[in-house]
This record gives C-alpha cells, structure tokens and sequence, in this order.
C-alpha cells in the first residue's frame, strides 16, 4: 500500500467507455487517491518517511495523538512528514480535467480563450453571427412562452370570472324566484287581513245596529213606562230624568274609556311591533354575511339536488308557495332574529359555603324536564325541581370520589349514571340508593351517557383511552363494528372534549382551540365552525337543541351560537363573585356544565365556583 499510495493519473477517458480489466484499474486507481484517514480525496498531500501519503491536516491531527503511520504503524513525528509535491499537481490537473468535462461548451470556449487560444477575425465574425443569431431565437422563444403563460393565465381567468358569473346568475335567479314568492304570500297575507277587517267591520256594524234597535225599544217601553205613571200620578217626572242623567253620567266615561282603549291599545302595540321589527332588522345586518351564506348554500343544494330529480323537486313545496330551500332559510332567519338576550329566571348555589371545591361538572335534565341533577366535584348529586325557587335540592346523593359526569336514563325516570375520577362508572337511584357500579376503567372516567333507544346500556369514556382520543379527532363508530370507526372527522388543532348529537345526521363537537364544529356523518363532511368563545384548558361544557348550540367560556360567560350562523348569537356573563365568600380572582372562574331543556328556550349554566343559572332566550 505504501509503494502506490502517490498513485498514477489516469487518462481523461470516461468510465462508461471503458470495459473490463480497464474500468477495474481505473477504479483501483482512483481509489488510491483518497486520504486513508478520511477517505476523500488528498488535500495538500503530505508523504511519510515510510512512503504514504495523506491530507496535512489529517496527518497532524493523527500525530497530535499517536506516533505512528496510520497505514503501516511505523514510528513517525511530525518531522518526518514532507510535502508531496507531484501528487499535488497530478490532483489538481485530474481536478481541472474533471471540471472541463462537466463546463459546458461556452464554459469551455471562455476558457480557451482565457488560456490564449489564438482566434482569426473571420473566424470570430462567425462566431459572433451564430451568437447573434442564437440569442435572437432565445428571445423569440422567451418572449413565445412569456406570452402563452399570459395566455394561460387570462384564460382561466375568464374561465373562472364566467364560472363566478354563472353562479351569481343563478344566485340572482334564485333570488328572484325567491323574491316573487315572498310578494305573492305578502299579497295573500294583506289579503286575508282585509277580508277578516271586512269581516270584523260586518260584527262590529250589526253589533251597533243591534244595540241601536235595542235602545229604541228601551225608549218605547220608557215612553209607556212613564206614560202610565203620569196618568197615575205616582211619579215625579224631574226623579226620572235625573236618574237617567245620572245613568248617562255612570255610562259615557265608560264608553269614552273604551273608545279611548280601542285607539291607544293598537296603536301602543304597532309602535311597539315597529320597534321590534327594527330590532329584527339590526340582527340581520350585523350578520349578514353568514345569513347570505346560508341562504345561498340552501338555494344550490336545493338546484342540485333538483337537477337530479326535476320533476319530483318542482312538485316539493311548503304550505305557503315556498321551495324548500327558502322555508329552511325563513326559518332560520325567524328564529335567529327573534332572540337577543339571555334572561335569568332563577339562581342558586351547588356548593357548599364553606367548601372550597364548587366546581359543577355536569349538569342535566331528567326524562321529563321535571327535574335536573347536578355533580362535581364536592362529591355529590344534588336533583333539584325547575324552575326552581329554592335553594334546597330535592335528594342529594354523596359519594366516594369527585364526580366529572351524569346522565339521566330516559326510560326509567328515577336512574341517574354517574362517571368519577376512580373510574368507576355507577347507576344511583333518587332514593339515594347506588343499583350497580362498574369498575372497568383503569383509569379516571371522564364522560358517561345512557342510550336513547336502548334503556339498558350505557356508554362511558375515561383516560386508559377506552371510548375516547385525544388526538384531536373524532372517532366515529359504528357500535356493531367497533374495532374500526366508520370515519375520523379532522378539523381541530386541539383536543376534543365534548361530541354531541343534535339529530341523525349532524354531529357537534368542542374542543381546546376555542371552537365549536358542526359536523354532516352522512357526508362525512365539516358543516361549520363556530367562535367567540374562549376555551383553551377547561371542560367548559356542550349542549344543543333543534336550533342553537351553548357552551361555556374561560371567560365566566355562556355563549349561545344559532347552527346557521358561525359568530355567537347572544351570551351571558356571570357575576363577579362576593369579595367575602372567595379571594379567588374574578377571572379564574370559568363555565364548568350547560344543558338545554328539551324543545324550550331554557337552559341550565353552572360555573366553577358553584353558580347555577336558569336561563331563557329572550327578545
């Protein structure tokens, strides 16, 4: 190794050239070019005193550490290293042929005429023409595909401004068609109020003609009354017009009264119902966008759907002459504007007084609305009557650990499920009396709910990921193939907390990135997503009914959202609690549980201090 480590340059020839015996000696070759240190090619080649040759810095750097020749262990020092001139010229001349093969032909004609390549007038004169010539075409060419990028790009440009046209062509005939149904019902209405004006006019002009023939006979019969006892002469005529005078004193205030009554009464309500009525309006147009978002999205679903099945759709309309499209969006925009506010109607404490730990976890109402059952994580469950107007619970229920959920059975009225921070998963009775417990988690059970349909099972979710995922998404199941769910719905950034059913096809979820999701199962699709609230560590809640979603806040707030519409429709803050019952800051309060009453406007919130509000929507 010693003897051919200065090793020979090879020939400028290309290895796919050669065959054989001549592509091995190349290699070997080539091999014996590389630093046996660091098996690159030799940089400032030094040579031993035993003949081998390295890189100067990986030899001293050896040397620093040993005193022997990495190659044959012989003695060495630092003085007996030598530099190699000849390797280091055969390097870089091997080098500079390697870089000649790979410039390209300007590189290399550049390079001649820098080495003083001697060139003729002429033939630089035609150099120059086939360079001239050669830039003319790459121009010609640059400036060919510059223009048919342009081309590309306003092509589909317009392709995409006529899509965009076609589109709000059709938005506008929908809009249209939409405008003519409404005028001919508000033609229909203005209609069916004049025939029951005209009707109403008809009651009241018989009821006064009525009561005008009954006055004239009352006079007739008083006209004989008096008669009769004039002719007796047992009556003072002046004592009866007096009486009478007296009598139409009593009456005429009445009647002014009622006359009074019936021009205020109406015209009070029509200020009030205009006043209303720009209300309404102002709740349009603070979410209008998400309102025209709708309303479109309705109106193509509908074409499209009609596109499939024409005649049967154009058969579909609702009662007043609508399409279906439109008495959706009627009614979402008469249920979003006609609330504005949530009102409390009742408030009571969970906790103790002098318990510190208040926080309500869970909170739900029982299978007839009756009663709601609340937990946390004081350890017990408290069923208390609504509306409620006491603070005394009906039953209350302790229990071994903290509580993190319940759930009413919706068959049987008096069984409550409840999961804790055990694991275990335990069905009460309100006598106060635990039927069965369950001890399968390993871990803290965390969500527990009774099926609708089959009062006997029950479902729960806990952290030995039994049920439930922190992954950011959500797992849907199918319950007769449960080893794999039917669709992984992803959209939130952190973990999901709550998943609820609003029907049998919409799916709404909550998560840690301060967002609600509306989720379509039958398309496995994302419907909408839903802000305002803040919820970034904290179980803060999830409820929903036909029409609105609710959830709490880290904000001490209940934040109710409409499902058509993404920014919150109205919400409600909590005080601020008493400086004497806490020195707890204001702010680390947070909405712990919220339930929705079925088919009502009324909802249950509770926070973490213990605070239970009974709320409704209102105008």
């Amino acid at each position: 190794m010693g003897e051919s480590s200065m090793g020979a340059v090879v020939p400028a020839a290309d290895k796919a050239e050669l065959k054989g015996d001549d592509a091995l000696t190349l290699a070997m070759a080539e091999k014996e070019l590389l630093c046996p240190i660091c098996m690159q090619v030799i940089k400032d080649a030094f040579l031993t005193s035993c003949g081998h040759s390295f890189c100067y810095m990986c030899i001293t750097t050896h040397l620093q550490n040993k005193s022997d020749c990495p190659c044959c262990a012989e003695f060495l020092t630092p003085s007996q290293l030598f530099p190699n001139f000849l390797l280091d010229k055969l390097l870089k001349k091997k080098s500079a042929h390697q870089l000649s093969k790979s410039a390209s032909p300007v590189e290399q004609f550049r390079q001649s005429l820098e080495q003083g390549c001697e060139v003729s007038i002429k033939e630089l004169d035609s150099l120059l023409s086939l360079v001239a010539e050669k830039k003319r075409k790459l121009e010609q060419e640059e400036a060919e595909r510059n223009m048919q990028i342009l081309l590309d790009f306003l092509h589909c440009l317009r392709k995409q401004k006529v899509n965009e046209l076609n589109e709000v062509q059709n938005d506008l005939h929908y809009i249209k068609e939409d405008l003519n149904a409404v005028e001919r019902h508000r033609i229909e209405l203005y209609r069916a109020r004049d025939r029951c004006s005209v009707k109403l006019q008809m009651l009241s002009d018989d009821t006064v003609g009525m009561r005008s023939r009954s006055s004239s006979m009352d006079k007739s019969i008083s006209g004989v009354v008096c008669n009769s006892c004039n002719i007796q002469g047992g009556v003072n005529s002046a004592n009866f017009h007096y009486k009478k005078d007296e009598g139409n004193v009593q009456v005429n205030p009445h009647v002014t009264h009622s006359k009074d009554a019936s021009l205020s009464g109406p015209t009070s309500q029509h200020i009030s119902q205009s006043g209303l009525a720009v209300v309404r309006k102002k709740r349009v147009h603070a979410q209008f966008n998400d309102l025209q978002e709708f309303y479109l999205q309705k109106r193509r679903r509908m074409i499209n759907h009609s596109e499939n099945q024409e005649k049967k759709d154009k058969a579909i309309v609702t009662r007043e002459g609508y399409s279906s499209g439109l008495a959706d969006f009627q009614s979402v925009l008469s249920t979003f504007t006609r609330y504005s506010r949530l009102r409390v109607i009742a408030e009571l404490r969970h906790g103790d007084l002098f318990h510190a730990a208040n926080i309500v976890s869970s909170i739900e109402f029982d299978r007839d609305d009756e009663l709601f059952a609340t937990a946390g994580v004081s350890r017990r469950i408290k069923v208390v009557n609504e509306p409620t107007d006491v603070h005394c619970p009906v039953v209350e229920m302790a229990t071994r650990s903290k509580l993190s959920c319940l759930s009413w059975n919706k068959f049987t009225k008096n069984h409550i499920a409840s999961s804790d921070y055990e694991g275990i998963v335990t069905i009460w009775e309100t006598t106060r009396q635990s039927v069965v417990e369950y001890e399968e988690h390993e871990k803290r059970a965390w969500s527990v709910d009774f099926s609708k349909t089959e009062p006997s099972m029950l479902v729960s979710g806990s952290d030995d990921c039994k049920v439930g995922s922190a992954d950011h998404h959500i797992h849907y199941y199918d319950l007769r193939k449960p080893c794999h769910p039917l669709h992984v719905f992803s959209g939130h950034k952190k973990t999901v907390s709550y998943v609820k059913f609003l029907s049998n096809n919409e799916l709404a979820s909550a998560s840690t990135d301060s967002t609600l999701r509306l989720w379509d199962v039958n398309d496995n699709l994302p419907v909408r997503t839903f802000r305002g609230h803040t919820n970034e560590k904290n179980f803060v809640g999830l409820t929903g009914n036909n029409e609105f979603l609710a959830c709490g806040s880290e904000t001490n707030e209940v934040f109710v959202y409409h499902k058509a519409i993404s920014k919150p429709a109205t919400w409600h803050k909590f005080g601020s609690p008493d400086v004497e019952d806490s020195e707890e800051d204001a702010g680390s309060y947070f909405i712990s549980a919220v339930c929705w009453k079925s088919e009502s406007p009324t909802m249950l919130a509770a926070n973490s201090r213990g605070t239970i509000k009974v709320l409704v929507l209102a105008a």
